[in-house]
Protein backbone atom coordinates (compact mmCIF):
# COMPACT_ATOMS: atom_id res chain seq x y z
CA UNK A 1 0.00 0.00 0.00
CA UNK A 2 1.63 3.01 -1.15
CA UNK A 3 2.54 5.37 1.74
CA UNK A 4 0.68 9.17 2.33
CA UNK A 5 2.55 11.96 3.03
CA UNK A 6 2.12 12.41 6.68
CA UNK A 7 0.89 9.29 7.96
CA UNK A 8 3.51 7.23 9.62
CA UNK A 9 5.46 4.88 8.02
CA UNK A 10 4.60 1.11 8.97
CA UNK A 11 7.01 -0.36 6.44
CA UNK A 12 8.74 -2.91 8.54
CA UNK A 13 12.09 -2.00 9.08
CA UNK A 14 15.37 -4.36 8.60
CA UNK A 15 17.15 -4.75 12.36
CA UNK A 16 20.17 -3.09 11.82
CA UNK A 17 22.89 -5.60 11.27
CA UNK A 18 25.17 -6.11 14.14
CA UNK A 19 28.71 -5.63 13.97
CA UNK A 20 31.32 -8.25 14.11
CA UNK A 21 33.34 -8.33 17.42
CA UNK A 22 36.69 -8.42 17.68
CA UNK A 23 37.43 -11.57 19.08
CA UNK A 24 35.52 -12.95 15.86
CA UNK A 25 37.01 -11.27 13.40
CA UNK A 26 40.82 -11.94 14.91
CA UNK A 27 41.15 -15.56 13.20
CA UNK A 28 40.03 -13.99 9.84
CA UNK A 29 42.65 -11.17 10.12
CA UNK A 30 45.19 -13.68 10.85
CA UNK A 31 44.25 -16.47 8.37
CA UNK A 32 43.77 -13.27 5.91
CA UNK A 33 47.73 -12.38 7.31
CA UNK A 34 49.13 -16.12 6.69
CA UNK A 35 48.11 -16.24 3.28
CA UNK A 36 49.28 -12.97 2.49
CA UNK A 37 52.70 -13.77 3.90
CA UNK A 38 52.86 -16.81 2.02
CA UNK A 39 52.58 -15.05 -1.42
CA UNK A 40 54.77 -12.09 -0.82
CA UNK A 41 57.27 -14.80 0.80
CA UNK A 42 56.68 -16.16 -3.03
CA UNK A 43 56.98 -13.72 -4.87
CA UNK A 44 58.47 -10.96 -3.02
CA UNK A 45 60.51 -11.79 -0.06
CA UNK A 46 61.18 -14.52 1.70
CA UNK A 47 62.66 -15.43 5.20
CA UNK A 48 65.38 -17.79 5.69
CA UNK A 49 66.84 -19.01 9.06
CA UNK A 50 70.84 -19.26 8.35
CA UNK A 51 72.00 -22.68 9.64
CA UNK A 52 75.72 -22.38 8.98
CA UNK A 53 78.43 -20.17 10.57
CA UNK A 54 79.93 -19.87 7.46
CA UNK A 55 79.00 -16.02 6.56
CA UNK A 56 79.94 -14.74 10.70
CA UNK A 57 79.83 -12.26 12.02
CA UNK A 58 77.82 -10.66 8.67
CA UNK A 59 75.16 -13.62 9.92
CA UNK A 60 74.78 -15.57 12.75
CA UNK A 61 74.58 -19.22 12.56
CA UNK A 62 77.11 -20.09 15.20
CA UNK A 63 76.71 -23.72 17.10
CA UNK A 64 75.25 -23.15 20.16
CA UNK A 65 73.58 -19.66 18.83
CA UNK A 66 70.21 -18.57 17.85
CA UNK A 67 70.64 -18.43 13.73
CA UNK A 68 69.79 -15.31 12.39
CA UNK A 69 66.26 -15.43 10.23
CA UNK A 70 66.76 -12.52 7.13
CA UNK A 71 64.53 -11.35 4.33
CA UNK A 72 65.98 -12.40 1.12
CA UNK A 73 64.34 -9.90 -1.61
CA UNK A 74 63.19 -12.37 -4.60
CA UNK A 75 62.33 -9.37 -6.65
CA UNK A 76 65.61 -7.51 -7.44
CA UNK A 77 67.04 -10.42 -9.25
CA UNK A 78 64.34 -10.37 -11.98
CA UNK A 79 65.27 -7.18 -13.03
CA UNK A 80 69.02 -6.86 -12.85
CA UNK A 81 71.65 -9.91 -11.73
CA UNK A 82 73.84 -10.29 -8.70
CA UNK A 83 76.90 -8.09 -8.37
CA UNK A 84 80.00 -8.28 -5.98
CA UNK A 85 79.16 -7.55 -2.86
CA UNK A 86 75.44 -8.83 -2.47
CA UNK A 87 74.77 -11.64 0.08
CA UNK A 88 72.80 -14.26 -1.90
CA UNK A 89 70.68 -17.57 -1.04
CA UNK A 90 71.05 -19.95 -3.86
CA UNK A 91 69.78 -23.51 -4.13
CA UNK A 92 72.77 -26.07 -4.48
CA UNK A 93 74.23 -26.37 -8.05
CA UNK A 94 74.82 -29.60 -9.08
CA UNK A 95 78.22 -29.64 -8.40
CA UNK A 96 77.60 -28.69 -5.04
CA UNK A 97 75.42 -31.68 -3.78
CA UNK A 98 76.28 -34.64 -6.00
CA UNK A 99 77.46 -35.98 -3.30
CA UNK A 100 75.26 -35.48 -0.56
CA UNK A 101 73.30 -38.11 1.09
CA UNK A 102 69.27 -36.95 0.13
CA UNK A 103 67.26 -36.05 3.68
CA UNK A 104 65.26 -39.14 4.55
CA UNK A 105 61.45 -37.82 4.49
CA UNK A 106 60.69 -38.49 7.94
CA UNK A 107 57.17 -37.79 9.45
CA UNK A 108 53.43 -37.82 9.50
CA UNK A 109 51.17 -35.56 7.21
CA UNK A 110 51.27 -33.02 10.05
CA UNK A 111 54.11 -32.90 11.03
CA UNK A 112 55.40 -32.69 7.18
CA UNK A 113 52.91 -29.67 6.85
CA UNK A 114 54.20 -27.67 10.28
CA UNK A 115 57.61 -28.01 8.52
CA UNK A 116 56.74 -26.46 5.16
CA UNK A 117 54.74 -23.90 7.27
CA UNK A 118 57.74 -23.06 9.65
CA UNK A 119 60.54 -23.02 6.82
CA UNK A 120 57.94 -20.29 4.94
CA UNK A 121 58.14 -17.91 7.50
CA UNK A 122 61.62 -18.95 8.61
CA UNK A 123 61.27 -20.76 11.90
CA UNK A 124 62.37 -24.00 10.48
CA UNK A 125 64.85 -25.57 8.01
CA UNK A 126 63.87 -25.05 4.22
CA UNK A 127 63.26 -28.38 2.43
CA UNK A 128 65.75 -27.50 -0.55
CA UNK A 129 69.64 -27.62 -0.02
CA UNK A 130 70.00 -23.58 -0.08
CA UNK A 131 73.68 -21.64 0.67
CA UNK A 132 74.25 -17.99 1.40
CA UNK A 133 77.45 -16.49 0.74
CA UNK A 134 78.74 -13.31 -0.77
CA UNK A 135 79.26 -12.72 -4.45
CA UNK A 136 83.08 -12.17 -4.96
CA UNK A 137 83.59 -11.98 -8.83
CA UNK A 138 80.88 -12.27 -11.75
CA UNK A 139 80.72 -14.00 -15.18
CA UNK A 140 84.30 -12.95 -16.87
CA UNK A 141 85.94 -12.11 -14.50
CA UNK A 142 89.60 -13.50 -13.06
CA UNK A 143 89.62 -14.61 -9.40
CA UNK A 144 92.55 -15.95 -7.49
CA UNK A 145 94.47 -15.88 -4.23
CA UNK A 146 96.54 -14.68 -3.17
CA UNK A 147 98.78 -11.29 -3.70
CA UNK A 148 101.20 -10.88 -1.31
CA UNK A 149 99.36 -9.14 1.73
CA UNK A 150 97.00 -11.92 1.18
CA UNK A 151 94.26 -10.63 -0.63
CA UNK A 152 91.92 -12.08 -3.09
CA UNK A 153 92.44 -10.87 -6.12
CA UNK A 154 90.01 -10.11 -9.18
CA UNK A 155 91.24 -8.99 -12.57
CA UNK A 156 94.46 -8.75 -10.75
CA UNK A 157 93.68 -5.95 -8.34
CA UNK A 158 93.21 -7.00 -4.60
CA UNK A 159 89.90 -6.16 -2.80
CA UNK A 160 88.83 -4.44 -0.03
CA UNK A 161 87.18 -6.77 2.34
CA UNK A 162 86.50 -5.66 5.93
CA UNK A 163 83.26 -8.04 6.50
CA UNK A 164 85.86 -10.95 6.40
CA UNK A 165 85.98 -12.69 9.81
CA UNK A 166 89.13 -14.09 10.64
CA UNK A 167 88.74 -17.26 13.39
CA UNK A 168 92.29 -16.50 14.57
CA UNK A 169 92.52 -12.87 14.05
CA UNK A 170 96.37 -13.55 15.36
CA UNK A 171 96.95 -15.48 11.80
CA UNK A 172 94.67 -13.55 9.08
CA UNK A 173 96.03 -16.21 6.01
CA UNK A 174 93.63 -17.77 3.95
CA UNK A 175 94.19 -20.59 1.84
CA UNK A 176 95.77 -19.80 -2.24
CA UNK A 177 93.70 -20.80 -5.17
CA UNK A 178 95.32 -21.01 -8.68
CA UNK A 179 93.30 -18.17 -11.16
CA UNK A 180 89.69 -18.75 -11.96
CA UNK A 181 87.93 -17.63 -14.86
CA UNK A 182 84.28 -17.32 -14.05
CA UNK A 183 81.94 -18.46 -17.06
CA UNK A 184 79.44 -15.92 -18.59
CA UNK A 185 75.93 -16.44 -16.48
CA UNK A 186 77.76 -17.56 -13.39
CA UNK A 187 78.94 -16.30 -9.94
CA UNK A 188 81.95 -17.27 -7.94
CA UNK A 189 81.38 -16.64 -4.38
CA UNK A 190 82.66 -17.25 -0.77
CA UNK A 191 82.12 -17.02 2.91
CA UNK A 192 83.05 -14.32 5.05
CA UNK A 193 83.80 -16.82 7.40
CA UNK A 194 86.67 -17.20 5.24
CA UNK A 195 88.39 -19.76 6.85
CA UNK A 196 85.43 -21.90 7.87
CA UNK A 197 83.38 -22.03 4.54
CA UNK A 198 83.35 -24.51 2.20
CA UNK A 199 82.57 -22.53 -1.02
CA UNK A 200 83.79 -21.89 -4.54
CA UNK A 201 86.82 -22.30 -3.46
CA UNK A 202 85.83 -26.56 -2.44
CA UNK A 203 82.60 -27.38 -3.68
CA UNK A 204 82.72 -29.55 -6.81
CA UNK A 205 86.61 -29.74 -6.21
CA UNK A 206 86.81 -26.03 -6.89
CA UNK A 207 87.61 -23.85 -9.92
CA UNK A 208 84.69 -23.66 -12.33
CA UNK A 209 82.79 -26.15 -10.55
CA UNK A 210 82.56 -24.25 -8.01
CA UNK A 211 80.97 -21.43 -9.45
CA UNK A 212 76.93 -20.81 -9.01
CA UNK A 213 74.70 -20.47 -12.22
CA UNK A 214 72.76 -17.08 -12.18
CA UNK A 215 69.64 -18.91 -12.55
CA UNK A 216 70.30 -20.85 -9.18
CA UNK A 217 69.72 -17.76 -7.56
CA UNK A 218 66.54 -17.31 -4.93
CA UNK A 219 67.40 -13.56 -4.02
CA UNK A 220 69.26 -11.31 -1.74
CA UNK A 221 69.89 -11.02 1.75
CA UNK A 222 68.36 -7.78 2.67
CA UNK A 223 67.45 -7.70 6.34
CA UNK A 224 68.00 -9.48 9.59
CA UNK A 225 64.43 -9.77 11.42
CA UNK A 226 65.58 -11.79 14.47
CA UNK A 227 66.84 -12.33 16.82
CA UNK A 228 65.47 -8.46 17.56
CA UNK A 229 69.31 -8.00 18.99
CA UNK A 230 70.59 -8.18 15.50
CA UNK A 231 67.95 -6.05 13.64
CA UNK A 232 70.11 -4.70 11.12
CA UNK A 233 70.19 -4.48 7.45
CA UNK A 234 73.05 -7.18 5.38
CA UNK A 235 75.82 -5.51 4.33
CA UNK A 236 76.22 -5.30 0.12
CA UNK A 237 79.81 -3.72 0.51
CA UNK A 238 81.83 -3.93 -2.96
CA UNK A 239 84.45 -4.86 -2.70
CA UNK A 240 85.85 -4.60 -6.09
CA UNK A 241 84.79 -0.43 -5.53
CA UNK A 242 84.79 0.42 -2.06
CA UNK A 243 83.15 3.85 -2.62
CA UNK A 244 80.06 2.24 -4.69
CA UNK A 245 77.01 1.97 -2.30
CA UNK A 246 74.55 -0.42 -2.09
CA UNK A 247 70.58 0.51 -1.37
CA UNK A 248 69.39 0.39 1.99
CA UNK A 249 68.19 -2.90 3.38
CA UNK A 250 64.91 -1.08 5.23
CA UNK A 251 63.62 -0.67 1.64
CA UNK A 252 62.71 -4.42 1.53
CA UNK A 253 60.55 -3.98 4.56
CA UNK A 254 59.71 -7.76 6.72
CA UNK A 255 56.93 -10.00 4.89
CA UNK A 256 55.08 -11.08 7.94
CA UNK A 257 54.35 -7.29 8.76
CA UNK A 258 53.19 -6.20 5.61
CA UNK A 259 50.89 -9.29 5.16
CA UNK A 260 49.76 -8.33 8.90
CA UNK A 261 48.96 -4.84 7.25
CA UNK A 262 47.69 -6.02 3.82
CA UNK A 263 45.19 -7.64 6.02
CA UNK A 264 42.76 -4.83 7.53
CA UNK A 265 42.06 -3.12 4.09
CA UNK A 266 41.19 -6.30 2.51
CA UNK A 267 39.24 -7.38 5.51
CA UNK A 268 37.65 -4.09 5.32
CA UNK A 269 36.93 -3.83 1.42
CA UNK A 270 35.34 -7.57 2.25
CA UNK A 271 32.95 -5.80 4.27
CA UNK A 272 31.53 -3.26 2.14
CA UNK A 273 31.50 -6.53 -0.69
CA UNK A 274 29.27 -7.60 1.33
CA UNK A 275 26.81 -4.84 2.44
CA UNK A 276 27.09 -4.10 -1.44
CA UNK A 277 25.61 -7.78 -1.79
CA UNK A 278 22.96 -6.86 0.87
CA UNK A 279 21.55 -3.86 -0.97
CA UNK A 280 21.48 -5.95 -4.00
Amino acid sequence: MPHTPGEPDSTPQKPPKKKRPFWQELPILLGIALVLTILIQQFVGKVFLIPSESMETTLHGCTGCFGDRVVVDRVTYDFTNPTPGDVIVFRGPQHWTEHEIAPQDTGNFVTKTLRGLGSLVGFAPPDERDFVKRVIATGGQTVQCCDPQGRVLVDGKPLDEPYVHWTDPANPVQQPFAPVTVPAGSLWVMGDNRNNSCDSRCQGGGGVNGTVPVGDVIGKARFIVLPPSRWSGVSDYDAQHPAALGAPAWQQGLPLGAGALLAFPALAAGRKLRRLAQRN
